[in-house]
């Protein structure tokens, strides 16, 4: 089993800081290259750049009073989510397809019962 995460690409997991402006504040963030390029994905989707999209993502958290602390773990899974909803067919894996054009209810439906299925199963 393991055979099957350990022969990643070392590029992927290696970690790199990009340093951006949030509100002329300027600041570095380091991830692995594996979520920058999630990232990237994610904002390509929508025509923004990866500081683009992490304003866009930093200001959404902060207006509905999520943890700005733990900004960088929010990104981790904010990548993994997006992933997950992929797999699911809950967003679709046509990179023409823009995020900001799907419904939400649905999306968020979908991820709502894997999870709590998770739950389950662990607490189990």
């Amino acid at each position: 089993m393991c055979r099957i995460f350990i022969s990643a690409d070392p590029e992927l997991y290696r970690s790199r800081s990009r340093s951006l402006r949030l509100h002329g504040v300027a600041t570095s963030l380091r991830l692995e290259n594996h979520f920058w390029q999630v990232l990237e994905e994610i904002g390509a989707r929508d025509g923004m750049s990866v500081t683009q999209l992490i304003t866009r993502l930093y200001d959404e958290l902060a207006e509905a009073g999520g943890d700005i602390a733990n900004f960088t773990s929010f990104l981790r899974v904010c990548c993994g989510r997006y992933l997950a909803l992929q797999l699911s067919g809950r967003i679709p894996v046509d990179l023409d397809v823009p995020i900001r054009s799907l419904d939400t209810n649905y999306v968020l439906a979908g991820e709502r019962h894997t999870t709590r299925g998770l739950v389950q199963s662990t607490a189990g």
